[in-house]
C-alpha cells in the first residue's frame, strides 16, 4: 500500500506546496511496466540479430555472428542501464512505467530533476535490486519517511504522485473556450505549475489583502521566468489561470 505521507515545501511566496509521496505499490507497478518494455526490446534485438546473421550473410561473412553478438551486448547494455536515465531526463522524471503509474521523480526541493540526478539515482539501481526483486531498495524505502531507495539518497530525489487533472479544474474562473494569450510555458518547471495551482486552489480561503498580494508576487515571479515585459498584468489571477491551462495543455506536461 502506498504511503499517505506528503513532502511539504515552503516557497518564498509563503505558500506550502504538498507532494503526495509514492509508495512501494505504485513504484512496483511502474518498474514492472518498464521491465516489460525492456523485455520486448530484448526480444526484438534477438530477432534482428538472427535475421541479420542468417542466410547468405553468414556464408559471405563468417564473422557476422561475432560482430552481431558484440553489437547485441552493447545495445543491451545501453537499454538496461540507459533506459531509466534517458527517459527520466527527457520526460522530467518519468519513464513509461512511471507515467503509466502516475508518478514522477523530483528533487528534494520540489524542482524538476536534471540529467545529473537521473544518471546518479540510476547508477545505484544495481545495488537497490540486490539480491533480487529490489530487496535492498524496498528495505530502504521502509526505513525512511520519504520512501527513498539508495539511489534517491545519492541524487537528492524523491518520487511523488502526479497531480490529477480533475483536481485543477474546479477553481478556474476563466470559462472554457476563452481566448487566452500564448505564453512561452516551456520555460517553466512543474514546480512553478504546482505553485500556481496551489494558490488558485486555496485563494478563497485567504483574506482579500493576502490573496491580492500573494497573486501579485506569484504573477511577478512567473512573468519574470517567462521573460515577459516588466509591466503589471491586467488581472494577476486570470494571468496565472491562463499560464496553468496552457502548461497543462502543452506536450511537456502529460
Amino acid at each position: 500500500m502506498d504511503s499517505l505521507d506528503k513532502l511539504t515545501i515552503d516557497t518564498p511566496e509563503q505558500i506550502a506546496i504538498e507532494f503526495p509521496l509514492a509508495g512501494i505499490g505504485s513504484r512496483f507497478l511502474a518498474i514492472v511496466f518498464d521491465i516489460l518494455l525492456q523485455f520486448i526490446g530484448y526480444v526484438v534485438l534477438i530477432l534482428i540479430a538472427l535475421v541479420v546473421t542468417g542466410g547468405e550473410l553468414k556464408r559471405v561473412w563468417p564473422s557476422a555472428w561475432n560482430w552481431s553478438a558484440a553489437a547485441f551486448i552493447f545495445v543491451w547494455f545501453c537499454l538496461y542501464w540507459g533506459y531509466y536515465a534517458f527517459f527520466e531526463t527527457i520526460w522530467q522524471g518519468q519513464t513509461p512505467g512511471k507515467r503509466h503509474a502516475g508518478i514522477r521523480v523530483i528533487k528534494d526541493t520540489g524542482r524538476s530533476i536534471t540529467a545529473f540526478e537521473a544518471i546518479s539515482r540510476n547508477l545505484l539501481r544495481v545495488v537497490d535490486q540486490v539480491p533480487g526483486v529490489y530487496a535492498v531498495g524496498c528495505v530502504s524505502m521502509f526505513l525512511n519517511k520519504k520512501s527513498k531507495r539508495l539511489g534517491d539518497f545519492v541524487a537528492g530525489t524523491v518520487v511523488v504522485h502526479e497531480k490529477k487533472e480533475e483536481a485543477g479544474e474546479i477553481f478556474f474562473n476563466l470559462k472554457p473556450g476563452t481566448q487566452l494569450p500564448v505564453y512561452p510555458v516551456a520555460k517553466l518547471s512543474t514546480t512553478e505549475l504546482v505553485l500556481i495551482e496551489t494558490f488558485l486552489a486555496r485563494r478563497l480561503d485567504l483574506a482579500p489583502e493576502v490573496r491580492t498580494s500573494t497573486a501579485k508576487r506569484i504573477a511577478g515571479h512567473i512573468a519574470q521566468k517567462l521573460e515577459l515585459p516588466a509591466q503589471p498584468q491586467p488581472d494577476n489571477e486570470d494571468f496565472l489561470e491562463a499560464v496553468a491551462r496552457e502548461y497543462r495543455d502543452s506536450l511537456r506536461y502529460r
